[in-house]
């Protein structure tokens, strides 16, 4: 498919088979398709090659489908290179006088041939194609036009008076009526094939990403696994994890990922399942646990059985909700495809009937050959095909200064309408990192000495929570952590170690409790609060007594609130979207300043997912900003997705626009980015379109011979790039 035009074309032929309901999305290339018992996949197959094109099944039902990137240059990279190189020189001796030397015409036409014939094969293909099947794009029109100008150009060297030596251009901006058998318009061929290539390479450059985020999602499954082939006490064997099959026994060691969903058999740790349920603190698992593929092993070893593998993993599950959700979000439709279906048969009509009405007055047939070729290079689309891609390409350009990634023309669309910005919490609006957020302590108790005791303890554990400690007790104190000796952890309750001689205990009160240090009421009260605001409680204790709490949280960024303020001057809603408790989301709301009736907690990705459908169906247009595997799908589904640079490729692939620094700012910016930038496309269709109303007229009554007509195409194409260029000056309010 070469545009828009073509993938209704063929949703038209299916939806009229007997009890089909077809949906073709043209950017991803595929067909979602319903259909009875009495049709069959051959019966869609053929009905798609009976429009002119072809199709082919998925190689499994329940398998998402992701396309490989192709190795080397890009065959259409490789062709708009020599289509340019050969262009630059023809346009140059066309409109400069002393750059035509004696056999000038001759020399453009060697370097134009290459570029018509072989640059617009694309063009001329597709048109072809259409032509059989009784159709026409923008293609037909492309290759009508510059074979038009291309033809004329060889009529008038070869039979006409332009190939004299030491011709020279007749570039003459006066309206008059000529023969036209002194004129070549090579460089309006070689121009316009060359420009809608570029134009055309940037479309296809955004498409060929459509199967990125399903990459970045399977990317994250371990590669291989260790098995225990004959029980618990077998020997371990390494296998490709495409060996692994339910019921099988495997090892995961500390800091490996979960090869797949499972059951713990045995061992005790805590798993980071953040990037699948958004949870910023890890889970403590044990046996009878279950585990999902691609979290990651955070404490000690586990042995787990295998429940599901491949398709019906948890991580695979998570790869078809983002299939899904991209498929049927449909890409805006550029208005040069949407008029198509009418305006490329009406230049054609125009051209032919342009033909015929000055044959009949009697001007003859080389006056009556000018103004059609007249009518067909002015109608030619130049300035429809820069109109997005060089605005994308000032808007993206400036974007990308200010770290703003905008992915492709479709996303703009839905700037304009957004109502309502749905934010991931961890890692979006806070910085999903654990730190020590309080330190609670006993009459009595030095807070720098259990904060040192403390620290020194759990800087022997990998766990998150222990990291956060031990790192605040190391900026606290400067000179260095004191040793530890006869450390131990303590499964599931904490650790345990001699500090300076001090035995003490660092984790839940249990732990304590089994020494006979239980917590008194202030600490106990202290305790709960911590949990109930949202964080994470560790007791402290030793030489027989409680010492102290300590309070980690997952904490706001400093630009959050700033960023919700300007999201409400642009007229969005905020809502908080999380998987952690309703507690902790409640706790982080009010402190950026979103309302507690736009707070939603603990959503598992699917759940997200229908947060965001259940949004749209109350008529609301939806932006959603996450960070993480597990708002993948979400970002997919929402009308536009931005994604935090600071996140996972997954959700990076899946968004629409990519906000490089992390500062939730940055994204009001993005959105103020995208509006003006589609401001400009709309402006530049306007104008493109109206110098085609305005000229064919013209063209058709003989008053434009084909030489202005290609200087008032060429103007029109600096018209629509300068407008673009505005776009250089857009300040950020970041």
């Amino acid at each position: 498919m070469t545009c828009a035009s073509c993938a209704n074309r063929i949703e038209r032929k299916l939806n009229k088979l007997d009890g089909v309901v077809a949906s073709v999305n043209y950017a991803t290339e595929k067909a979602r398709v319903t259909y009875p018992d009495t049709v069959t996949t051959d019966d869609l197959l053929r009905t798609v090659e009976s429009a002119g094109y072809s199709a082919a099944l998925p190689l499994a039902p329940d398998t998402p489908v992701a396309t490989a990137d192709d190795d080397g240059l890009d065959p259409a990279l490789q062709r708009l290179l020599v289509s340019a190189v050969l262009t630059v020189p023809v346009i140059a001796m066309a409109m400069v006088p002393r750059f035509q030397v004696e056999y000038w015409q001759w020399l453009s036409l060697t370097l134009a041939a290459p570029v018509v014939v072989w640059g617009g094969w694309p063009f001329h293909k597709a048109a072809w194609t259409n032509l059989r099947h009784g159709a026409t794009t923008m293609d037909t029109l492309v290759s009508l036009g510059t074979i038009a100008a291309f033809g004329w150009s060889v009529y008038a060297l070869f039979w006409g008076t332009a190939g004299v030596p030491g011709m020279t251009h007749p570039f003459e901006l006066t309206i008059e009526r000529t023969d036209g058998a002194g004129n070549i318009y090579l460089e309006a061929a070689a121009g316009v094939t060359t420009f809608l290539l570029a134009g055309r390479w940037l479309e296809s450059r955004s498409k060929r990403v459509a199967g990125a985020a399903l990459r970045a999602l399977m990317d994250l499954g371990a590669k291989d696994v260790a098995v225990l082939r004959d029980g618990p006490g077998g020997t371990e064997s390494r296998v490709p994890i495409g060996q692994l099959a339910v019921g099988d026994l495997f090892v995961v060691r500390p800091g490996e990922k979960i090869a797949t969903d499972g059951v713990v058999e045995s061992g005790t740790s805590a798993v980071d399942a953040s990037m699948l349920t958004g949870e910023s603190v890890p889970v403590e698992v044990g046996p009878g646990h279950a585990v999902a593929g691609a979290t990651v092993n955070a404490g000690g070893r586990l042995v787990v059985r295998a429940t599901r593998v491949g398709g019906e993993t948890q991580l695979a599950q998570m790869a078809k909700l983002v299939e899904e959700a991209q498929h049927g979000k449909a890409e805006v439709q550029r208005l040069a495809d949407r008029v198509s279906a009418f305006f490329v048969p009406t230049v054609i009509a125009l051209a032919v009937a342009t033909l015929g009405f000055w044959l009949g007055s009697g001007i003859g047939a080389s006056g009556a050959m000018t103004a059609a070729v007249a009518v067909l290079i002015i109608a030619c689309p130049c300035a429809l095909g820069l109109a997005t891609p060089t605005a994308l390409m000032v808007g993206t350009g400036r974007g990308a200064q200010l770290g703003i990634l905008i992915k492709g023309p479709e996303v703009l669309e839905s700037t304009r309408r957004v109502d309502t910005v749905v934010l991931d919490k961890t890692g979006t609006v806070t910085t999903g990192r654990m730190s020590l957020r309080d330190v609670v302590v006993a009459e009595g108790v030095d807070e720098r000495e259990l904060l040192r005791l403390a620290g020194a303890l759990e800087d022997f554990s990998e766990h998150p929570i222990a990291r956060a400690v031990a790192d605040a007790a190391r900026s606290a104190d400067p000179g260095g952590l004191p040793s530890v000796e006869d450390f131990a952890n303590v499964e599931g309750l904490g650790v345990q170690g001699v500090v300076d001689g001090h035995a003490v205990l660092v984790g839940r009160p249990r732990l304590l409790a089994d020494w006979s240090q239980h917590l008194s009421p202030a600490l106990q009260k202290a305790f709960d609060e911590a949990q109930a605001d949202g964080g994470t409680a560790v007791a402290v204790g030793w030489d027989g007594a409680d010492r102290g709490v300590l309070v980690v949280a997952d904490t706001v960024k400093e630009t959050s609130a700033e960023a919700i303020a300007r999201f409400r001057e642009l007229g969005l809603r905020p809502v908080l979207l999380t998987g952690d408790n309703r507690a902790t989301a409640l706790s982080v709301a009010e402190q950026v300043g979103i309302a507690e009736d736009d707070v939603v907690a603990e959503v598992l990705p699917a759940d997200k997912v229908d947060v965001v459908k259940r949004l749209q169906a109350e008529g609301r247009v939806v932006a959603m900003v996450g960070d993480g595997v597990n708002d993948a799908a979400a970002l997919a589904q929402a009308d536009l997705g931005l994604a935090m640079g600071t996140g996972t490729d997954a959700a990076i692939q899946a968004s629409d626009l990519t906000l490089v620094s992390g500062d939730l700012r940055v994204a009001a910016d993005g959105v103020r980015l995208a509006r003006r930038t589609l401001t400009i496309i709309r402006s530049n269709l306007f104008w493109a379109f109206g110098y085609n109303v305005a000229a064919l007229p013209l063209a058709a009554a003989g008053l434009l011979n084909p030489m202005l007509a290609g200087f008032a195409m060429a103007a029109s194409s600096v018209l629509v790039v300068t407008n673009s260029q505005r776009l250089r000056a857009f300040q950020p309010l970041a």
